[in-house]
C-alpha cells in the first residue's frame, strides 16, 4: 500500500506544473486576497490554503497544488486502512489502494486544488473511522479499535471539512441515519458522539454566520447548480451514466461487488443504505455526479478482500487484475491528466470528455488580449467580466499590461464592489451586448478572446466591448449584473 501511494502522489506531482492553472484556482487565490469567514458559494478553507501556497512561491503551480496532491494521496491511503478493517491483509489492502488511485475521480480531483479534493479526503477519514467504531462495537478485544474517542476525530474533521464545503453534510447525515435506522445503534452509545456533535458544530459555526448575516447566498448558488449553471453540471440521466466513470468502467464490477457484500453484511449495511440514499438525493435535486464519488472508496475496499483471498497465489489472476487496474489508471491519466501535448489536445476526445482541461489553458494569452484591448482605451478604463475566472486570470496575469484589478457581477467579485462611480468607460470581457446596452447608453465591440491554440473552451471567442455612458453610478447598477453559479 505504501508504494502505490508513493506512485500516486509522483505521477500528480509530475503533472501539476503543465498546462496552466484552472479558473477556480484563479478564483481562489483571488479569494485567498480577501479572506473572510465565509463566501456566497463556498466556506473559507481552500481560499485560505490558497492563500498560505502563494504566500510562499506566488509563482508556483506545483506549490499551490500540492495540498491537492497530499489530500487526494490521503484517500488512497484510506482506501488501503478500510480494506484492513474489512479484515483484509497485505494484498487486499494493495488492491484497494491500486484500486482507488487508478481511478478518473481521484487522479482529476487530486490534479487540481479544489474544494472536491478536500471534501473527498475528509470523507474517507470519516468512513475509515466510522468502521473502526463499528469493528470495535464487535469485538472489543481488538486493539485500537473500541475507543469512542473516535468520535471526536471525526468531529474535528467533519467541522474542518465544513469550512471547505457545505457537501460533506449530506453524507454525514446519511450514514447517520442509516446507522440509526439499521445499525449498529450502538456506536452512538457514548458521551463522545454529542461531544463530536458540538465540536463540528462549533467549527462550522463562523461560516454560518457569515452566510445569515448575508442572506444565505449558498442556498441560491445550489439552486442555481441545480438547475444547470456550472460548467460540470449534469442532467438526471447523465448523472447515472457518470457514475460508471468515476472510478473508470472497468472497474464497475469491483465497485458493485462492494456494494452488495456491503448490503449482505448487517455490520456494514449502513454504508450501502447510506450510498443508495445519497444517490436518490442528488438524482432528485439536480446534484452533480462527482457528489457521489466519496461513497466508492469504501466500496472499492469492501470488494478487495474477497478479491485478495480468490487470487491467493496465482500468478495468472494477479495478472489479469493488475493489467485491468494498469488500463483503468492509464486511460484515466490520459484524460483527466495534462499527459497529451497541447498540439495534439485539440483534436484529441479529452475535451469532450474532460470539462476541467480545456479551463487550464490559454489564461496568459487570455490576460495578454485583454491588455491588448485596453492598451488603445486609455489607463482610467475599468474592467468587467462575465465570470470569477476571467477576473482572477486579470489579476494573475495583468500585470505586464499594466490591467487594473477587474470587477465582475459573479458571485464572491460582486461582493467585493463596483467600478468606481467616476468610471463613464468600462472595457467588458465575456459580456453579451443584449445585457450590456441595459446597463450602458454606448456599446462598442473591441474585438474577442483567441487562445491561439484552437482549443475549444469557455472563454475562446467570447466578446470584448467597451461600455460607455452608464445609465447609472456604478453602485446603482451593480444589482442589475449580481449572479451565482
Amino acid at each position: 500500500m505504501p508504494i502505490v501511494a508513493v506512485l500516486f502522489a509522483a505521477v500528480l506531482l509530475a503533472g501539476a506544473p503543465r498546462y496552466g492553472y484552472h479558473r477556480d484556482e484563479l478564483y481562489f487565490l483571488a479569494a485567498g486576497r480577501h479572506l473572510s469567514w465565509g463566501y456566497p458559494d463556498q466556506p473559507p478553507l481552500t481560499p485560505l490554503v490558497a492563500r498560505i501556497m502563494a504566500s510562499i512561491d506566488p509563482d508556483s503551480l506545483l506549490l499551490l497544488r500540492l495540498p491537492a496532491v497530499l489530500a487526494a494521496t490521503l484517500v488512497v491511503v484510506c482506501a488501503g486502512l478500510m480494506a484492513r478493517e474489512f479484515g483484509g491483509g497485505r494484498a487486499a489492502r494493495a488492491v484497494a489502494a491500486a484500486a482507488v488511485a487508478s481511478a478518473a475521480l481521484t487522479m482529476g480531483a487530486g490534479h487540481l486544488l479544489s474544494t472536491a479534493v478536500f471534501d473527498l479526503a475528509a470523507w474517507s477519514v470519516v468512513s475509515l473511522i466510522v468502521l473502526k467504531l463499528i469493528n470495535g462495537q464487535a469485538d472489543q478485544a481488538r486493539p485500537g479499535l473500541g475507543g469512542a474517542r473516535w468520535w471526536l476525530v471525526i468531529g474535528l474533521v467533519v467541522g474542518v471539512g465544513l469550512q471547505n464545503k457545505l457537501l460533506l453534510i449530506f453524507p454525514v447525515v446519511a450514514l447517520t441515519v442509516s446507522l440509526l435506522a439499521i445499525g449498529p445503534r450502538k456506536v452512538f452509545a457514548t458521551k463522545y458522539f454529542p461531544l463530536a456533535v458540538g465540536l463540528a458544530a462549533l467549527i462550522w459555526l463562523p461560516y454560518l454566520v457569515w452566510q445569515g448575516r448575508n442572506g444565505w447566498p449558498q442556498w441560491e448558488m445550489s439552486r442555481a447548480i441545480a438547475g444547470g449553471s456550472s460548467g460540470t453540471s449534469d442532467s438526471p440521466i447523465m448523472f447515472v451514466l457518470l457514475q460508471f466513470g468515476l472510478m473508470g468502467p472497468l472497474l464497475v464490477p469491483l465497485w458493485a461487488f462492494g456494494l452488495w457484500r456491503l448490503a449482505r453484511d448487517p455490520r456494514y449495511r449502513a454504508f450501502a443504505a447510506a450510498y443508495g440514499l445519497l444517490f436518490v438525493l442528488f438524482l432528485v435535486t439536480g446534484g452533480k455526479a462527482y457528489y457521489l464519488g466519496g461513497m466508492y472508496p469504501i466500496l472499492l475496499a469492501a470488494a478487495a478482500v474477497p478479491l485478495a483471498a480468490w487470487l491467493g497465489r496465482k500468478r495468472a489472476r494477479w495478472a489479469v487484475v493488475s493489467f485491468v487496474v494498469a488500463v483503468n489508471a492509464l486511460v484515466s491519466a490520459v484524460l483527466f491528466l495534462p499527459v497529451l501535448p497541447l498540439s495534439v489536445l485539440k483534436d484529441s476526445p479529452v475535451l469532450a470528455i474532460n470539462y476541467d482541461a480545456g479551463e487550464t489553458i490559454g489564461w496568459p494569452e487570455f490576460a495578454r488580449r485583454v491588455g491588448e484591448a485596453r492598451a488603445g482605451l486609455g489607463g482610467d478604463v475599468a474592467i468587467l467580466t462575465a465570470n470569477y475566472g476571467e477576473a482572477g486570470a486579470i489579476e494573475r496575469f495583468g500585470a505586464p499590461y499594466n490591467l487594473p484589478t477587474p470587477h465582475s457581477g459573479h458571485n464572491s467579485y460582486w461582493w467585493w464592489g463596483p467600478p468606481s462611480d467616476a468610471a463613464t468607460e468600462v472595457l467588458t470581457v465575456g459580456i453579451d451586448r443584449d445585457h450590456l446596452v441595459r446597463v450602458c447608453a454606448d456599446v462598442q465591440p473591441a474585438g474577442h478572446i483567441d487562445n491561439g491554440r484552437g482549443i475549444d473552451n469557455d472563454e475562446q471567442g467570447a466578446p470584448l466591448f467597451v461600455c460607455r455612458k452608464p445609465r447609472a453610478p456604478w453602485s446603482e447598477l451593480w444589482p442589475r449584473v449580481k449572479h451565482l453559479g
